[in-house]
């Protein structure tokens, strides 16, 4: 009995305590700006669909009546031309060599594809090498390619970072995963080395997700056009099964874990593995335009200076194969997101211009690989060197009240101090993302802008709910993820809990005003991997 009692008075003042929080009131249009971006009418907002034609015009419709300056002109548009690259046929990955002969099936046992804008792609009799976790991190003394020629070879390396696999804090950020352990920057690099093909062994641990995901996701890709076609990339990027990387290794008289074991030294020495890889694979290409969604205040006394405000608006538009519902309406992935650069352009313009310009981007092709952030920073409206800083928003909190607020790549830069100002004021905390090992700072628009040096904020409210506690919040996120993440049941619900992300909005708005009427310049903490980048662009 008492302990039922303590709960129920705990309860209590949890409750009066949720009662009485503080700005939840940012902008009252908020939800519905929400169930516009989520509805069946924008058809998913898949990019160069009807879905996308309705969709800019929403938003420059309502960037106009909020008063934002155009992009360009009297357009808020800035277009992005895409490639569709659709791989029609791929071969099998054949292995050959005296002590290794193997026909790998595609999507059983390898996964293979093509960036490069071609039509034909062939690899053959590419000589294969174990580069470890296949890394060139001069800021953490790493450096796997020393000394190796790759160029025309076929490199097989691990997935996620040597922090990820010691859990040793003092190697890389330990547990947390940096940008060298992403299976993005593992291809970028081996390109830059000359492979002709890259193929990292799969680990569902060390990834965060299975070989479904690998072999079940769509094989089309998109690339931003550009003149050169893609000709710096390797020819071909993959996956090798963790059954297949095994069976390659054991023909080498070694293992995994022996190889993995080698790789986790400064020292180490790239493998050379006895055997040969060819493969085939012909591409359809098709070109598309989409587009970014582009406004902005300009600023009363440093014009050229400028604070971001990013979201992505696209998502997985219609599929006519399902049987009932057939829209991808991506509410909280990330009509959400979108919902709040309007909230936050319509408070802005309620008040005095500040004295930095302050942008509105709503980006474009986000779900195919961050495409139109990518474009937008090669592109920018601002020079990146005059760019102060970014927020990112990328699903929000839909389920209430949370005491944290949940940063993503947390302890990162020096954004961070600003945010935990105002967090402190609603009586928050700051805390990291609770899985950081799936590095899902480097799974977002802010990406984009962050590996040029921009200093990118990616936070919303996290998980320690103040009315239900932190196991409760923890199953509302894995319930979403499992449920509605990339699934068409993931639409508007007019009874979600909405004044957490009420309080969100503050936090962003604050953090942005401040930066826009100061003269500080925010940097990457020491050792942060975008800190090169931005200390270079601020001696231009």
């Amino acid at each position: 009995m008492k302990s039922i009692l303590l709960t129920a008075v705990l309860s209590l003042s949890c409750a009066v305590h949720a009662s009485e929080l503080p700005q939840t009131d940012f902008n009252a249009n908020f939800a519905g700006y929400f169930q516009k971006l989520a509805s069946d009418e924008l058809q998913g907002r898949a990019p160069a669909t009807e879905g996308e034609k309705r969709t800019i015009a929403y938003l420059s419709a309502e960037f106009k009546r909020l008063g934002l300056k155009p992009f360009q002109g009297d357009s808020y548009l800035q277009p992005v031309p895409v490639v569709q690259i659709d791989p029609v046929a791929v071969s099998s990955l054949t292995l050959t060599g005296d002590k290794t002969a193997a026909s790998l099936g595609y999507k059983t046992e390898m996964m293979a594809w093509s960036t490069r804008m071609e039509t034909d792609i062939e690899v053959k009799d590419s000589e294969v090498v174990f580069a470890g976790y296949g890394i060139v991190a001069p800021e953490y003394g790493w450096n796997d390619y020393k000394g190796l020629d790759v160029k025309g070879k076929t490199v097989v390396v691990l997935v996620n970072d040597p922090g990820y696999a010691t859990k040793d804090p003092n190697l890389f950020t330990g547990n947390a995963m940096t940008y060298y352990g992403r299976w993005t920057y593992k291809f970028e690099e081996a390109a830059r080395q000359g492979a002709a093909m890259v193929l990292i062994v799969h680990e569902t641990d060390a990834a965060s997700y299975g070989w479904n995901v690998v072999a079940g996701t769509s094989p089309i890709r998109f690339e931003l056009a550009n003149p050169h076609k893609n000709s710096h990339k390797s020819q071909v990027e993959g996956w090798l099964s963790l059954e297949a990387a095994e069976r390659l290794f054991k023909a080498n008289g070694t293992s995994l874990t022996e190889l993995r074991q080698k790789a986790l030294q400064k020292d180490f020495t790239a493998i050379p593995l006895q055997a040969k890889a060819s493969i085939r694979i012909k591409n359809n290409l098709r070109e598309i335009n989409s587009h970014n969604v582009i406004g902005y205040i300009p600023g009363r006394k440093k014009p050229d200076e400028a604070v971001l405000y990013m979201a992505h608006w696209d998502h997985f538009g219609l599929d006519f194969s399902l049987k009932d519902d057939k829209i991808f309406n991506g509410a909280q992935d990330n009509a959400g997101g979108v919902a709040a650069l309007l909230a936050l352009a319509e408070k802005y313009q309620q008040g005095q211009a500040p004295e930095r310009s302050v942008a509105f981007l709503a980006v474009t092709v986000e779900e195919r690989g961050l495409l139109g952030s990518a474009w937008y920073a090669g592109h920018p409206l601002f020079p990146l060197n005059k760019t102060v800083a970014g927020i990112n928003m990328d699903v929000i909190n839909v389920y209430g009240p949370m005491n944290d607020v949940m940063v993503f790549g947390y302890g990162s830069s020096e954004l961070e101090p600003v945010l935990a100002k105002y967090a402190k004021a609603q009586q928050r905390y700051l805390a990291p993302e609770p899985t950081p090992q799936d590095g899902f700072y480097y799974r977002s628009d802010h990406f984009n802008l962050a590996k040029k040096g921009v200093p990118m904020l990616y936070a919303r409210g996290g998980v320690d709910h103040a009315e239900h506690g932190k196991a409760w919040g923890l199953q509302q996120r894995a319930d979403y993820v499992k449920s509605y993440y990339h699934k068409v049941n993931d639409e508007f619900d007019p009874n979600w809990d909405l004044r957490g992300a009420q309080q969100d909005l503050w936090l962003f708005y604050q953090v942005g005003q401040e930066l826009a009427n100061g003269n500080s310049w925010p940097n990457w903490y020491q050792g942060k991997e975008f800190k090169a980048a931005r200390d270079q662009s601020m001696q231009k």
